[in-house]
């Protein structure tokens, strides 16, 4: 199985991600969209019970396009070409799932997670409303093949941009994209609010800034709330390192604003929330860009 895994992803998956540089790199920001990928691998729907509908209930529909504006603003966005049904780069390496795998999980592994016992580890066992992805799940090799191949990769570039933001203006702001259900799974929270902004409760990102993009989405008609229920996942808390000049914020769109959930299909307001989130960014960008003395207003 692991060669099967190696051929579909050099066919399919190669690359495994997309890097859209700027024409002119004129801004500390750099946007990822780990969860929009949707070319769906061959050998992940033939060894899945779902359908691909059903498997896209899990993908952060669409918001790599909704966020595509900043390219034309002077920041960098890396995007997923590979689903999270597939493998989670917003995950540890190996969080992987022991009720997945037949085979004893390596020493390193961390099979404990409170998202591994959700089924959403690197590997994830479960879509997003619960349901079990594989009738033949994949072995723990071929598992590693997908992160040796799809995982590390995009981590590598992901830091390297914003190792050259930092080294460039002092500083490195990144804003990790997502979408979200409108509604919890159980339905018991009733509906979410449009935007929820995560920053770690402070940690991973001056507060300034977590401040300005809540009341700018609020100034555009949107209902933003603060780390309830995404405080950020794992690229959030790893590359958020304010005392070391890395600002990093989770910001999670409420499918219901551009969709119809049922098909994925975007729906009359997909444009509008487009043009919101590009006039978002611009503000971001044009408060938190370095002056010429090199100094930004996020250090």
């Amino acid at each position: 199985m692991p060669f099967e895994e190696r051929a579909s992803i050099l066919a399919e998956l190669t690359p495994g991600h997309s890097i859209i540089e700027p024409a002119s790199h004129d801004s500390p920001f750099v946007f990822c969209s780990p969860h929009s990928g949707r070319h769906y691998p061959r050998i992940l729907l033939e060894y899945s019970r779902l359908d691909a509908l059903s498997l896209r209930k899990s993908e952060d529909v669409y918001v790599d396009e909704l966020f595509a504006g900043v390219t034309d603003l002077g920041a960098p966005m890396i995007a997923a070409r590979f689903p999270r049904a597939y493998v989670d780069v917003n995950r540890e390496p190996f969080e992987l799932d022991p009720e997945l795998f037949g085979s004893k999980l390596p020493s390193y592994a961390n099979g404990l997670s409170i998202r591994v016992a959700g089924g959403l580890g690197t590997i994830a066992r479960i879509v997003a409303d619960g349901e079990e992805i594989y009738h033949t799940p994949p072995s723990l090799p071929a598992a590693l093949e997908r992160i040796e191949r799809l995982y590390r990769p995009f981590h590598a570039d992901l830091s390297n941009l914003l190792d050259r933001a930092r080294e460039r203006f002092g500083v490195a702001i990144l804003i990790d994209c997502h979408s979200m259900p409108s509604a919890a799974m159980n339905h018991a929270a009733g509906t979410r609010p449009d935007v929820v902004i995560g920053d770690r409760f402070g940690a991973s990102c001056d507060q300034r800034l977590t401040r300005l993009v809540r009341d700018q989405l609020q100034r555009l008609g949107y209902h933003a709330q603060l780390n309830r229920p995404y405080a950020g996942g794992f690229i959030t808390e790893h590359y958020g390192r304010p005392n070391m000049g890395v600002h990093a914020l989770q910001v999670e769109l409420n499918r219901a604003l551009y969709v119809d959930e049922a098909t994925l299909r975007p729906t009359k307001r997909f444009e509008q929330l487009r043009l919101d989130l590009t006039a978002l960014c611009r503000r971001l960008i044009a408060e938190f860009t370095p002056a010429a003395d090199g100094r930004a207003a996020a250090e």
